[in-house]
């Protein structure tokens, strides 16, 4: 009788929490829609560009799968604008494979598709010289990586213990103190993103220093970038989590946007490629704040971008936080009383 008691009031509880309710049920089905959409998006197609390249070659490339792009002048500067896979000079003496190696599975891939055409003809062909754009042939996945997983890590922690902090100010009191008070609203939350601001970039620095310096992540743009990019990524989750506190009334139900808000990031950040996702998968992965840091982190840290290159990932990031500092400022008003 008494367990019958304690299962009722649980279930009755439940069904006045409509938010627990349809993220139990809805947020696994969403996470499982996202996977299925990803996984099973096409096979990349490689793309090649071939300069004084000889029909009966060319032929034997594109029943490989390989997409062949005939130009005799074309330079490494133009296979990094144009982000083509690679580009196949055919000299009197040797043959040049210059790989943009943006994606290291792809290069292996491509080289192996290019040694199974130039199978039959091993014997009379010229030696095969590989150079890489980034990178080299050491270069492995987790290079790729990394530099997001660093992100990812400033983002999530920091959207956590904020969001979670900011919560039990609120419902301690504390914040509807602070608003019984002539203080502005805008003031409120000023206050509390330089206050939680400072953890969050103390934390930033750490995870950026460890990641690089002990666990030997690659690097090889400017540590100062690094450290900008990751600024504007733990401000973005600050200015998220805070937001998002104001919508919850537990941390049960802070834990709860993780799900809808933090899990979906992933899948848009570029540890997963975009390309070969549908138009419209790629479009959503475009309002993900995580989705421009990703593409400056991975910029800086592993293809040595400069700081005009990341602009307006940065500028992205940063009006991310800009409406989310503003929301919160106007989700504050219901919890005035005077």
């Amino acid at each position: 009788m008494r367990i019958g008691a304690i299962v009722t009031r649980i279930i009755q509880q439940m069904r006045r929490d409509r938010r627990t309710l349809a993220l139990l049920f809805f947020a696994p089905l969403l996470v499982l829609t996202l996977m299925s959409f990803i996984f099973n998006s096409n096979e990349a197609n490689l793309t090649l560009v071939i300069s004084n390249g000889t029909p009966p070659l060319i032929e034997k490339l594109q029943a490989v799968d390989l997409h062949i792009i005939e130009q005799q002048n074309f330079s490494v500067e133009q296979l990094k604008e144009q982000q083509y896979d690679g580009w196949l000079i055919l000299g009197q003496g040797n043959v040049r494979l210059t790989l943009l190696n943006n994606d290291p599975s792809s290069s292996k891939v491509l080289i192996m598709k290019l040694s199974q055409a130039l199978q039959p003809q091993q014997d009379a062909a010229p030696s095969l010289t590989t150079d890489y754009v980034y990178g080299d042939k050491d270069t492995a996945i987790f290079d790729i990586f990394s530099p997001m997983l660093i992100g990812f890590f400033v983002f999530f922690f920091v959207f956590l213990i904020t969001g979670i902090a900011l919560l039990k100010e609120r419902t301690s009191g504390t914040l509807e103190r602070l608003l019984a008070t002539p203080i502005k609203r805008a003031e409120i939350v000023a206050g509390y993103m330089l206050g939680y601001g400072l953890f969050a970039f103390l934390q930033t620095v750490i995870i950026v220093l460890f990641g690089i310096y002990v666990l030997d992540i690659v690097h090889v743009g400017s540590i100062w970038l690094v450290l900008l990019i990751n600024m504007t990524v733990a401000l973005v989750a600050l200015s998220l989590g805070s937001l998002l506190s104001s919508f919850a009334s537990s941390e049960f139900q802070m834990m709860q946007f993780i799900p809808l808000i933090i899990v979906p990031q992933i899948f848009f950040s570029g540890i997963f490629p975009l390309d070969n996702m549908a138009t419209w998968l790629q479009k959503i992965g475009h309002l993900m704040p995580l989705y421009y840091a990703a593409n400056a982190l991975n910029g800086v840290m592993y293809k040595g971008v400069t700081f005009s290159e990341i602009a307006t990932n940065l500028a992205v990031l940063a009006s991310f936080a800009i409406v989310f500092i503003i929301l919160t400022t106007f989700s504050l008003k219901k919890y005035r009383v005077l």
